[in-house]
């Protein structure tokens, strides 16, 4: 996911990060050579940020402790320097030192399922259906916007995006089509079936738990228009209508050890495979969904954020799901729609683009002539279920409904104002919104935590993300003044002003590969493969602390109206996601219901006063200048 470099996807560029991001049409895959390799960056540096993003999180005491172990560390001759030249070596030999240590620690390493804790949801705004026909139309709209998007990747015409004069790893965009993760015992895997010499044609469909395989192309290699793609989703629909059906993707969203040793037994049967591998093929999948039980408009965006997340339970649409697909758009007949996405193969700007890109397509009109031509039935996929494979479908329903009951999802839509207010005051607008979730939490616990931005490093050759480290000394003496009444608002004023300084000067650390979080990643990967032991750096309580990141945060900007939302990194943390438009900010919000200490509900309260009392306070301050 990405905090900097979505908010520029569009033309005319926006002004969200220090410079723009542009796209330029011309061919993607001629730049991806021409990009720079990730850096390592110097030890001393990364060692340095490192002991002073633990400033504001630990005693003085544990600091001693750790400059002590650092020293150690850092000794000439000692542990940090072979570790430093290790990691180069590594740099110079692999096109991406990172990439592949970050998969696979990040993701498919990962025994937690990944519906809730990895994959995101991302809520599109409410549609104006209520029924089976507008359903079908909005999803036939859509498959048509996903394919017109598939046609520049297919034929290398995706315009190049460019940041400041430089353009970004494309990579990412050629991986979230045609891919599906597969569980394994131990570690995971992703495939993308787009690469062969016969790439699928076919897109899943699943409605009330049964999965057909659907063409989207004519025998002449073009793409079903609108109207066909009706007629074909019509068909799905009326031989689906059974609602008694065994929900065997719902085995998908479980923890990935019981999920691995189920799959394995699930597709002993030839035609299970058959059909799991259908499924894993497909270019992307649609769901779509039984209506919700009705809430109140106040409640609505927070249920559909948790159908997206998680299908809202096994008596709802939990089963009508397989989450290691990497794209499921989700239509539901009661208007909401969205989707999730399996987080392994990229992150949030690509399927942030590609919705843009949908939304745009599907606000033109149809010009395209339909063909006569009848078209074949839509496959509908069997599934032999076993006594076993019955109860592990039964399990796995138990352990849904679990999680579905613990996850706390609020969605707040800020109104009072957008990007636009800081800009006004020279500010940057993720710096500002980062520093009034400082502020959110200070006021709510009285101490500040562990905070985690991811930052795009899509400057270089399979860049991934980095984390910014948005707690700073700098801002949480801006949190600490901000209510107390001894201290002047041009103070408070001019400390929000040197936070928000401090935190531009991390990210733009970040994006250009200077960032602590993955080096000290490298250094740990590193010793793990060389060493005996792991030095006692990473050993250390303050290694632990600082990096419990109890706020974990994003933005994900797009053209489109919508929020993306995500699970907590850690048992008593929150996910938060934010989409700034010019004039509102959307957020979601999450939390664990089994943790006494967190309540999304009040962290998004204190969040929107402390949106408004940051602009209060700017405000005043600018009157008396």
């Amino acid at each position: 996911m990405n905090a900097f470099l979505v908010t520029g996807l569009v033309k005319p560029c926006r002004r969200l990060s220090p410079l723009p991001v542009v796209q330029i049409s011309e061919r993607p895959l001629v730049h991806q050579e021409s990009l720079p390799k990730l850096p390592v960056p110097p030890l001393k540096q990364t060692c340095a940020r490192y002991l002073a993003s633990l400033e504001p999180l630990i005693s003085e005491e544990e600091m001693t402790h750790t400059r002590e172990l650092m020293d150690d560390f850092l000794r000439p001759g000692g542990v940090g320097e072979r570790l430093q030249k290790s990691l180069e070596r590594r740099a110079r030999k692999t096109d991406n030192w990172l990439s592949d240590w970050w998969m696979q620690s990040a993701y498919l390493d990962s025994r937690m399922p990944v519906a809730m804790y990895t994959s995101p949801g991302v809520v599109l705004p409410k549609m104006h259906f209520q029924d089976r026909q507008g359903q079908i139309r909005f999803a036939s709209k859509l498959i048509a916007g996903v394919l017109d998007f598939k046609s520049m990747i297919d034929s290398e015409t995706l315009p190049v995006e460019y940041l400041g004069g430089k353009p970004l790893c494309m990579d990412q965009y050629y991986q979230v089509l045609t891919s599906c993760r597969i569980p394994g015992p131990k570690r995971d895997t992703v495939v993308n079936y787009a690469i062969g010499k016969t790439p699928p044609s076919h897109i899943t469909v699943v409605h009330n738990f049964q999965f057909f395989v659907l063409d989207v192309y004519n025998s002449d290699g073009s793409p079903l228009t609108v109207d066909q793609i009706y007629v074909q989703l019509e068909k799905i629909w009326n031989s689906s209508l059974q609602t008694n059906k065994e929900p065997v993707g719902i085995l998908t969203s479980n923890h990935r050890n019981t999920w691995g040793k189920a799959y394995n037994n699930l597709i002993k049967d030839k035609t299970n495979k058959e059909s799991v591998r259908a499924i894993q093929k497909s270019i992307f999948t649609v769901c779509l969904d039984a209506p919700m039980p009705r809430v109140s408009d106040e409640m609505y965006h927070n249920k559909v954020a948790a159908q997206m997340l998680h299908g809202g339970g096994s008596r709802w649409n939990s089963g009508n799901r397989w989450f290691d697909k990497t794209l499921q758009f989700i239509v539901g007949e009661d208007g909401s729609c969205g989707l999730t996405y399996e987080h392994a193969p990229a992150e949030g700007p690509p399927i942030v683009f590609l919705v843009d890109h949908v939304v745009d397509y599907m606000k033109r009109s149809e010009t395209v002539r339909t063909p006569m031509i009848p078209l074949p039935m839509p496959q509908k996929l069997r599934f032999n279920i076993t006594p076993e494979i019955k109860k592990d479908i039964e399990k796995a329903k138990q352990n849904m409904n679990i999680m579905v009951h613990e996850l706390d999802v609020r969605v707040l839509n800020f109104t009072n104002y957008g990007r636009k207010f800081p800009k006004s005051h020279k500010m940057s607008p993720d710096a500002f919104i980062q520093m009034a979730l400082q502020l959110a939490y200070y006021r709510m616990y009285q101490t500040c935590c562990p905070t985690y931005e991811s930052a795009s490093l899509r400057m270089f050759r399979l860049g991934r993300t980095e984390a910014i480290r948005s707690t700073t000394t700098e801002s949480l003496q801006f949190t600490k003044a901000m209510d107390d009444p001894s201290k002047h608002n041009s103070e408070k004023a001019a400390l929000l002003e040197k936070a928000i300084k401090v935190h531009r000067e991390h990210t733009h650390m970040a994006i250009h590969g200077q960032g602590i979080e993955r080096h000290m990643l490298g250094l740990k990967m590193m010793a793990i493969e060389d060493l005996t032991s792991l030095p006692e750096i990473f050993m250390d309580t303050s290694f632990a602390v600082s990096t419990h990141f109890n706020l974990y945060t994003s933005q994900v900007g797009s053209k489109t109206d919508c929020v993306m939302c995500f699970g907590p990194m850690v048992p008593d943390g929150y996910g938060i996601c934010y989409n700034p438009m010019d004039d509102h900010i959307n957020f979601a919000v999450t939390a664990f219901n089994s943790c006494e200490e967190t309540n999304a509900t009040k962290l998004s309260q204190f969040l929107e006063d402390s949106l408004l009392d940051m602009k209060t306070l700017l405000e005043q301050v600018s009157k008396t200048q």
